[in-house]
């Protein structure tokens, strides 16, 4: 069934993987023990696999030191980790910044906190394809002086629009407020510098190429944040609270080492990928669409802010069914609001959503060929 399948709905998860992914989860679950829970071979070994694997991360993302990038479950996992942890001593009527684009990952805890705790959300209107317009929406909205954290999106994971997060984080460093990216779709396709400054959140299944059930937090040198869940570590059973040092305090339990040595392997091949290439195929699929009588694409001139993603719309079509109908014709591709209403909003394309078609580096031309063919049929 998935073997004949065009999969276009990597900004979900990747489905093809690299084979050495396949072979080393399938390897782990016959090899690794508990990590840090004994001192025998499988213990130990699961304990170097997890090692691996944070060493790996750390070189991809340019960081000094391998023990503050942190596992998470999922990006979601480490967004709420990062959000909940950095805003537990906020006093009440506090803002929190955040672009009209967020995915519901970041829109739900910080909806919570304002529920439970009187923390304010600005949401900026964060017009599509404008990065320059965004980096002075932010810089604007930070000379109040009752904002004390930024959360931003590196890429829409609805419209594949680029967000300038460096511009942001410089605005932030000079007035000394913390920022968290949601990185979901940018880990593996951009560039990311876990030493610059923010807190950098993402998942393992998605750019990363690893299984799903892994995530990624990076914290930036000398931050220490509050726990989300607390619980045994392996190491310093002793004293009732968490330890203060990382990556032991944000890792209560025991860690996924099946899932993780599938990610060493992922990241591996992640470096390797030819992000020209990617960048031309994107450009094709986005044209392509274009082409198309009745449809609509969303997509930057010269796809110079975007990345990944090409949403469409078909006039007086739902979004869910032109999905549906390329399902049918064995295309994979995602209709309606992506988990992120904010960005529809934004976008204004409530609320039917879009279609969502992303690749990875396993997609070909031909298939994007094939695709629009199918897509030419479907709408007809």
């Amino acid at each position: 069934g998935c073997i004949q399948m065009i999969y276009l709905d990597n900004a979900a998860t990747t489905l093809i993987k690299p084979p050495a992914v396949h072979r080393a989860v399938h390897d782990a679950l016959r090899t690794c023990g508990g990590s840090s829970r004994g001192g025998h071979p499988a213990s130990m070994h699961a304990s170097d696999v997890i090692y691996d694997t944070r060493d790996a991360a750390a070189q991809l993302f340019h960081m000094s030191d391998s023990e503050r990038v942190v596992f998470t479950h999922n990006c979601t996992h480490a967004l709420n980790m990062a959000i909940k942890g950095l805003c537990k001593n906020l006093p009440a009527g506090s803002k929190v910044v955040i672009s009209g684009l967020e995915h519901n990952a970041v829109v739900r805890p910080l909806y919570k906190l304002s529920a439970e705790r009187g923390i304010r959300l600005k949401v900026l209107p964060t017009e599509l394809f404008e990065p320059e317009m965004a980096a002075h929406l932010f810089e604007d909205a930070l000379s109040d002086s009752e904002v004390f954290l930024v959360v931003c999106t590196h890429i829409s994971n609805a419209f594949g629009y680029i967000l300038p997060v460096e511009r942001i984080w410089e605005a932030c460093k000079r007035r000394g407020i913390p920022m968290i990216v949601d990185a979901a779709q940018s880990a593996g396709h951009l560039p990311i510098y876990g030493d610059s400054g923010p807190i950098w959140c993402m998942p393992g299944h998605k750019g990363l190429y690893g299984p799903q059930g892994t995530g990624i937090m990076l914290l930036p040198p000398k931050m220490l944040i509050d726990t989300l869940l607390e619980g045994g570590t392996g190491t310093h059973s002793i004293p009732p609270e968490m330890p203060d040092f990382l990556p032991e305090r944000m890792e209560a339990g025991t860690p996924n080492a099946h899932g993780l040595a599938g990610l060493c392997e992922g990241i591996k091949f992640a470096r390797q990928v030819d992000h020209a290439e990617s960048k031309k195929l994107l450009t094709y699929l986005a044209d392509g669409i274009e082409s198309i009588r009745g449809v609509r694409c969303y997509s930057a001139p010269r796809l110079f802010c975007q990345s990944g993603v090409v949403s469409f719309t078909v006039n007086n079509q739902q979004s869910d069914d032109v999905a549906e109908r390329l399902a049918e014709n064995n295309v994979a591709v995602r209709g309606g609001l992506h988990c992120a209403p904010e960005a529809h909003r934004t976008a204004q394309t409530l609320p039917s959503g879009t279609v969502r078609a992303s690749i990875s580096a396993f997609t070909k031309k031909k298939e994007i060929d094939q695709f629009l063919c199918i897509l030419k049929k479907v709408i007809q």
